[in-house]
């Protein structure tokens, strides 16, 4: 996520540096801060302490029961006080000495004080001032206290306060959040279509091993085994299915699902089109009246919400028919992750529709349908241009009205190559997360790329054990 200075702490619009002279025994500034996660995470960055009891997956240590601060984040709070508030800029830091009396627990709003207690000039001619630092929890207990002593300001000043940039503070909770969902669902035995590389066959054991799948390994059984044992993975328990190539592997594993052997298939290590091309098989028996499609989940750092992209997989140049039942399988999709009515933005290149970009006509199109109730269960707004349909700041400065744009569960991209690339870019220049899953067969259809990480290959089949079970 971007976090912007004011979301940790209050922009200080003026200081001001008070000397030697202007400072009095027992003047004090105050600042009341909360502890929270970002907090913890970014001293950690800073500090290289990544100790576990800073972090929640620490927290079921013996000493404490939730993550707790830094001390020196304390330390951190009162050298802010006294640089900026109390004497303020222009402070030398010369000594501190803190008593950390107890923990700081994750959340706690804190007061940190200090206030004047000496002042004095050394031999030198060195103006040097005490100071005593408490902080207290909301509570009113003494979390810590001590003594810092500085060299003040030579001379007096007001300046304004100094603008600190945003920072952008990149986490990844696709997978934990989607495999919580999953914690009361049985395995999903399914068909791991080709799993001839590392990736494919990782994914499948770590899948097994959180409780997602149950795999079926479905492709040469010589290179498989050999594979396993290279990787030092133990894939004894799994049924393995012996094919002689991509194609077999791919006919053999659709087959599986039909029989009812498998909920569900997963894409290996061979190509999309190879998997697809025996999903859509007329006797492939996971045909059913719905138009298939695919759609990524993607979790975007500087999005708020999950974010719904569609179709950037099967759907080469959808017309607006097509999109209509691409934008109703997306939606199922957005229900079935606890959206009640999703909104999706028809994204195109302007946000006006003008007949010579078939696009925006579709978008029109498209919601007159939802007006209609020929497109169900969401709010739809479009054309949109995607600056307007991410962004609340942009959409009000072209004076766009729409219950949708800034907010948009699912993108509705015009065509394959679009959404392709969108959702390329996101990934490798935003660093999201995607998870994908295919729609419209009668098994879910585990589709993700070949340069997936493993943490995306999880996610995808948390997706498809809500959609099998719900």
């Amino acid at each position: 996520m971007t976090v912007p200075p004011s979301a940790l702490q209050q922009p200080i619009t003026k200081l001001t540096s008070l000397t030697f002279d202007e400072l009095m025994i027992g003047q004090c500034a105050s600042v009341t801060r909360s502890l929270t996660q970002t907090d913890m995470n970014l001293f950690a960055t800073v500090s290289g302490n990544v100790d576990p009891l800073h972090f929640p997956e620490g927290a079921d240590n013996a000493v404490f029961s939730q993550p707790v601060g830094h001390g020196m984040w304390a330390g951190a709070i009162f050298s802010g006080l006294l640089g900026s508030h109390l004497p303020g800029p222009g402070t030398i830091y010369r000594k501190q000495n803190l008593k950390f009396r107890a923990p700081i627990p994750l959340g706690a709003c804190v007061t940190a004080s200090v206030s004047v207690v000496s002042k004095r000039t050394t031999p030198k001619g060195h103006k040097l001032v005490n100071f005593d630092c408490r902080m207290t929890d909301q509570e009113g207990t003494v979390l810590v206290e001590g003594t810092a002593e500085v060299i003040p300001p030579r001379t007096h000043s007001d300046q304004p306060g100094h603008s600190l940039p945003d920072f952008q503070f990149i986490t990844h909770d696709q997978l934990t959040s989607l495999s919580d969902q999953c914690a009361n669902y049985d395995p999903l035995p399914t068909a791991i279509i080709y799993p001839c590389d590392a990736l494919s066959l990782q994914s499948a054991c770590d899948s097994a091993k959180m409780g997602l799948i149950d795999p079926v390994l479905v492709g040469p059984q010589s290179v498989i085994e050999a594979l396993s044992r290279d990787l030092e993975l133990d894939i004894s328990a799994f049924r393995l299915v012996d094919a002689r190539h991509e194609k077999d592997a791919a006919l053999k594993g659709v087959a599986l699902a039909k029989a009812g052997e498998v909920g569900a298939v997963m894409k290996g290590s061979l190509h999309t089109d190879e998997l697809m091309a025996a999903v859509v098989r007329r006797d492939s028996g996971l045909r059913t009246y719905h138009r298939i499609s695919h759609v990524f989940v993607m979790n975007v750092p500087t999005y708020h919400k999950p974010l719904l992209i569609t179709d950037g997989v099967v759907n080469i140049s959808p017309n607006a028919d097509d999109k209509a039942h691409i934008i109703q399988n997306a939606v199922a999709l957005a229900h079935v992750l606890g959206v009640e009515t999703p909104k999706v933005a028809i994204l195109s290149a302007l946000e006006t529709v003008n007949p010579k970009i078939i696009s925006t006509v579709d978008a029109a199109v498209l919601c007159k349908m939802a007006d209609r109730g020929q497109i169900k269960g969401a709010i739809l707004d479009g054309p949109l241009a995607f600056d307007n349909a991410i962004s609340k700041d942009a959409a009000m400065t072209k004076g766009i009205k729409s219950e949708v744009a800034g907010d948009p569960d699912i993108l509705l991209a015009p065509d394959l190559a679009s959404a392709n690339m969108l959702v390329k870019q996101l990934s490798f220049l935003a660093h999201a997360n995607a998870a994908g899953i295919v729609l419209g067969a009668a098994v879910p259809v585990i589709l993700t790329s070949r340069a997936d990480s493993l943490s995306a290959r999880l996610a995808s089949c948390a997706l498809a054990v809500l959609l099998s079970n719900r």
